[in-house]
């Protein structure tokens, strides 16, 4: 039974023995909250290996086994239920996620941490007053069809996978992003994504044909049927073309460091031996895997991991360590198998100067001098926030992962994060029609943000708003002559100055109005 549950159960018995003033009688068993925070006592009716159902002075209750101890003569078993937690699914992510996450919650929860012995992972939860065992939790690699079949025949409570699974739901744990690698003794200075498409494809059998030495091309991959493999043949369209296939992704690495004509795409956690290839879109624009661009899909070859759930109900302990990833410290320890966590991260606005020359480079004949220097004016002194909002093609409805940000901020902001600070909401727009146009629809879509979190956070004062400004296609990301790199420059960013006063304030609004800013 979850906090609020245990709560409310504590409300209904004060307010009922001040009520009824019944005295107390001898009762059958008594329900123990594992937390210590409450006991419910009462005549055992059943119990079904999962959950007790008792008579209580104010009523019959169903009170799910693994959140509490029983107690006293009618108990059928002095112990919890044991719980397991069989995880399957991708093996990489699996072997270096799996583990640190669940020592991350046992130690949060306050659980012993017990790790089985042997090949693969396999781990005990174990309350440290009783010494009861009250999970047994198991890691083992799968393909993505085997693990959804495992899931399904509820032989696995959990599925670890590089993206969704179609009818199942799921719960975002980390990022990755796909990237190309090629040995350290390879000259060529850069790819660009038609180009690497070309090479995965198999129209490509000669490094010349790419801007390279006059060297014969080997493609390496990972296995058709690996999950990272899947998400590529996803944005490809069709299957990889490998010449040599791999396991997993430390063998690929080493087999690609090996060779000075080989290439292939990898996760981002797992360059090394080999060296990053550096990625341009079909304007020339950079592509680079940076902590922040994963998380706020600026870069268009991010990999959410995610943990995919069944449709039928989990054990208590696999539903409270799904709460759990969403904590700091279960984001800390993603951190620290080095994949990228989903907190949120800030950076100067000089520490990327690339935006600032795309957006020189990019502007189009409608794009001013004037709007230039308005746009730097704004960036002057600010951070960039991860947290960026898109919408969904065609729509004005903001995307999934893009209504998860508002309730991240709505949260950040309820928890008095950026109280000294003034927050930009700053909208974008891809350069197709007018540029008034443009500019119009980027100040609507920064509008329908702040507005969104206006309604997930109503009680927040207007000073801690966010100050929307509009700055249309001033500051392209990709390339506005393909759909996608259209979609990534339509986007409203969240940026944070420095609060100087409440002229600050007001100068900033002028700012959005056209007028100069400090």
């Amino acid at each position: 039974m979850g906090a609020g549950i245990w709560r409310a159960l504590a409300r209904a018995a004060v307010f009922a023995a001040l009520l009824l003033a019944r005295p107390a009688v001898a009762q059958d068993v008594a329900l123990v909250a594992r937390d210590g925070g409450l006991t419910i006592a009462g005549i055992l009716q059943s119990f079904d290996g999962e959950f007790y159902r008792i008579d209580t002075d104010y009523g019959p209750l169903t009170v799910d086994a693994e959140g509490v101890i029983c107690e006293g003569p009618g108990c059928p078993d002095l112990v919890a239920p044991r719980a397991a937690i069989r995880v399957v699914g991708v093996a990489d992510a699996g072997a270096a996620l799996v583990p640190p996450l669940f020592e991350a919650f046992a130690r949060v929860r306050g659980y012993d941490f017990q790790r089985g012995e042997g090949p693969g992972f396999s781990a005990q939860l174990i309350d440290r007053t009783g010494g009861q065992v009250l999970a047994d939790v198991s890691f083992a690699a799968q393909p993505a069809e085997m693990a959804r079949a495992t899931l399904k025949a509820r032989e696995a409570e959990l599925v670890l996978a590089a993206g969704p699974e179609p009818g199942l739901a799921s719960r975002a744990v980390a990022l990755d992003a796909l990237v190309t690698i090629v040995s350290p003794d390879n000259p060529t200075p850069a790819i660009s994504t038609p180009d690497l498409a070309r090479v995965l494809s198999g129209e490509v059998d000669n490094w010349a044909q790419i801007g390279g030495p006059d060297m014969p091309l080997v493609l390496h991959a990972l296995m058709p049927e690996a999950d990272l493999s899947r998400a590529l043949t996803a944005r490809l369209g069709r299957p990889v073309q490998a010449a040599i296939t791999h396991p997993d992704l430390a063998s690929l690495a080493l087999a690609v460091a090996a060779d000075p004509w080989a290439i292939a795409v990898t996760g981002r956690v797992a360059v090394e031996p080999a060296k990053l290839l550096p990625m341009t879109d079909s304007c020339g624009f950079p592509l680079l895997p940076s902590r922040l661009a994963v998380k706020a899909e600026d870069y268009p070859l991010s990999l959410p991991i995610l943990f995919v759930t069944p449709r039928h109900r989990l054990p208590l302990l696999a539903r409270e360590f799904l709460e759990f990833l969403g904590t700091p410290a279960a984001q800390i320890a993603v951190a620290e198998a080095g994949y990228v966590d989903r907190r949120p991260e800030r950076q100067p606005m000089t520490a990327d100067g690339f935006r600032l020359i795309n957006a020189i480079e990019g502007a189009g004949e409608e794009t001013t001098l004037a709007d230039l220097q308005r746009l730097v004016g704004v960036m002057a002194g600010a951070d960039r926030v991860s947290l960026t909002f898109r919408f969904q093609d065609g729509s004005t409805e903001l995307d999934a992962q893009s209504q998860e940000n508002v309730l991240d901020l709505a949260r950040l902001l309820g928890a008095g994060a950026f109280r000294d600070e003034v927050l930009v909401l700053a909208g974008f727009s891809d350069g197709e029609g007018a540029s008034e146009a443009n500019l119009e629809l980027s100040r609507q879509r920064a509008e329908m943000v702040r507005s969104a979190l206006i309604g997930a956070a109503p009680d927040l004062p207007d000073d801690r708003l966010p100050i929307v400004f509009a700055f249309g296609e001033a500051m392209p990301l990709a390339c506005d002559k393909t759909g996608p790199g259209r979609h990534l420059n339509r986007r409203v960013e969240l940026w944070v100055k420095p609060a100087l006063g409440d002229w600050a304030k007001a100068a900033l609004n002028e700012g959005a109005d056209g007028e100069d800013v400090p």
